[in-house]
């Protein structure tokens, strides 16, 4: 190797071609029995340098130049020694070259020299190679002779390891209109296992850009992706396919494309055959195929498409999967469910249909030392079930209230969330509902705990709701009184104080219909809360909208039952802010202002 080394530097020079040929022989061999050592003699020769004068597209040796670079580029160590010897430049013009064995050797080289380096694509992207690459794979994209794919193989590897985690790259790809071009060498070449397993590797690279989703959408990506999966008997294959799908089945134009090229058939046959086995290979690839499946319905048209009003295959497969043993397929069902729940008229057929007794049996196997993820699941779908105004009572009559009062001691933050959420759609505008609810101490003193959850604005968000909902539905006396009790009246105050808009009303309408029925109960805890001081910032603060500054009025009149509140009020001339108010653009804004100044004025 030292012999040859020294040989090449005078053959370099001199430019025999035949004695050349013998040193690059020698160099090849050397690597290919010793790699890393045969690298580091390379570098500490010198010898680098001169190969850039030797990569001249005449030279019968350039092929093999190419290739003793790709060997030593596979050394980490010599990546950016193969930048700094200037061979990125000469390679890039190799790639103009008809010769099939000088295009490989130099895609090889130079897809060696990206792999993992940032000065190795730098001098790529400066030196234009990805342009030239991708105008090779256009035009060799329908030859399928063996030597043409291997070359298409390399050229796909090496734009992949060019824009590998580099988003910028990535994209200036996708502008070169890479992803048509991709997709078309899947669908003609899907027999070649090497270059359907690099394409496959460059979408799943590209697909997580948020620009690539538009493109990859005007093609017909979706039907070679499941022709290919319908080929697939190797589960790693399956998965590599699995890597693509689920970036690309996050934009609703591809979900329904993917639904329409029969993916969701695909994936139902794979739960299937994987429910019963207990091999990791197979639970792993259970636990993707029905994740993507719910993916796919979170698009609104591919969802309609599959619940085919209720009567749809899939929904109905989908439904037999909630009564299974199988906790994924548990929550599979669930999400799914939750997905369909999506509009008022899904939602009504599946109420009708007996979906939220299977809910609730589901909730029943999880009380004890449950799993979260199907709590959650299971309760999300609960809560969407439960908005449309007719399933209210349908479902507080099918118990569902009890079911998910089961959970009020979960320390969970989700399940509680969801809990809460699932409480709230049930009592709207249900009175005798809300009033049970808002009479029952164990639940309104677990939601005085939770509005005090500063590490989950979330949960304390809703719990705070659900009390004013409680109110507001039931406009009970003795919900009130419960609530007085626990210690919720403090943060109702606070709520009226929150930075969304809605909560602030909702708060204001609970505390005024508080002062109008249970004034007296209140009274204290009103004046430690401070809510007079606050009704005064509200109103004085330009920034409110009109509807708080209304229902703050509103508030102020209905305290002024209350001697000692009454003092705070006057003390704090309220006077001048509300007459400034009597002025506002909101015409029902200056008639209360009006209104509360007569009521200051006249006590």
């Amino acid at each position: 190797l030292s012999d040859t080394l020294k040989k090449l530097k005078i053959t370099a020079v001199d430019r025999t071609e035949d004695s050349l040929e013998g040193c690059l022989d020698c160099l090849l061999q050397a690597l290919a029995q010793n790699n890393m050592e045969t690298s580091e003699k390379i570098q500490g020769s010198g010898i680098l340098q001169l190969f850039a004068s030797l990569l001249i597209p005449q030279s019968s040796c350039t092929a093999k130049v190419a290739n003793v670079i790709a060997e030593v580029a596979k050394n980490e160590f010599m990546r950016i020694p193969c930048v700094d010897a200037g061979l990125i430049s000469p390679l890039v013009q190799l790639l103009n070259s008809k010769d099939q064995e000088v295009l490989l050797q130099t895609g090889r080289a130079l897809g060696n020299i990206c792999y993992d380096s940032h000065e190795g694509r730098s001098a790529v992207d400066q030196a234009g190679g990805a342009q030239i690459v991708i105008d090779h794979l256009r035009s060799l994209c329908s030859i399928t002779d063996p030597a043409n794919e291997k070359l298409l193989t390399v050229f796909c590897g090496m734009l992949m390891n060019y824009s590998n985690e580099n988003d910028s790259l990535q994209a200036q790809l996708i502008n070169m209109g890479v992803i048509p071009t991709l997709v078309k060498l899947l669908g003609i070449h899907c027999q070649n296992a090497a270059l359907t397993e690099m394409c496959l590797v460059a979408f799943g690279n590209l697909a997580e850009l948020e620009s690539s989703k538009e493109q990859f959408a005007s093609t017909n990506i979706a039907e070679e992706l499941v022709k290919l999966f319908k080929k697939q008997i190797e589960h790693d294959k399956r998965e590599m396919i699995f890597e693509v799908l689920a970036p690309l089945a996050e934009n609703d134009a591809i979900k329904l494309q993917l639904v329409e090229a029969g993916l969701v058939e695909c994936l139902l046959e794979i739960v299937q055959q994987k429910v019963d086995s207990d091999k990791e290979d197979d639970i792993a690839e259970l636990k993707t195929a029905s994740d993507l499946m719910v993916l796919l319905l979170l698009g609104d048209e591919s969802m309609q498409k599959l619940f085919e009003g209720g009567k749809g295959n899939v929904f109905q497969r989908v439904l037999s999967w909630i009564p299974s043993n199988n906790h994924q397929l548990q929550l599979a069902g669930a999400l799914a469910i939750a997905n369909f729940a999506r509009n008022d008229g899904n939602c009504i057929h599946m109420v009708d249909n007996g979906i939220v007794e299977k809910l609730m049996d589901l909730l029943d196997r999880h009380v004890e030392d449950g799993n979260v993820t199907v709590q959650h699941a299971a309760l999300s779908a609960l809560r969407n079930l439960a908005i449309p105004v007719v399933n209210k009572a349908k479902m507080l009559s099918a118990g569902v209230t009890e079911a998910v009062l089961k959970f009020l001691k979960s320390e969970m933050p989700p399940v509680q969330f969801k809990l809460l959420g699932t409480l709230r759609m049930l009592i709207d505008a249900q009175a005798e509902a809300a009033e049970q609810l808002g009479k029952n101490v164990k639940l309104v003193e677990r939601l005085v705990e939770w509005c005090e959850a500063k590490d989950h604005a979330g949960v304390m968000g809703e719990s705070n709701r659900l009390l004013s909902a409680l109110i507001r539905h039931s406009k009970s006396k003795d919900v009130i009184k419960t609530i007085v009790q626990s210690g919720g009246i403090k943060h109702l105050v606070t709520m009226a104080t929150s930075e969304h808009v809605i909560m602030q009303n909702e708060a204001l309408v609970a505390l005024a219909l508080i002062a109008a029925l249970e004034l007296g109960t209140a009274e204290k805890d009103l004046e430690n809360a401070k809510l007079v001081q606050i009704l005064h910032r509200l109103l004085a603060d330009e920034r409110s909208a009109p509807e708080i500054k209304y229902n703050s009025m509103v508030l102020i009149c209905a305290l002024m039952g209350s001697e000692s509140l009454y003092k705070e009020v006057q003390d704090l001339a309220f006077l001048d802010v509300v007459s400034k108010l009597r002025s506002h653009e909101n015409k029902s804004v200056a008639q209360q202002a009006s209104l509360t100044e007569q009521r200051l004025t006249v006590d």
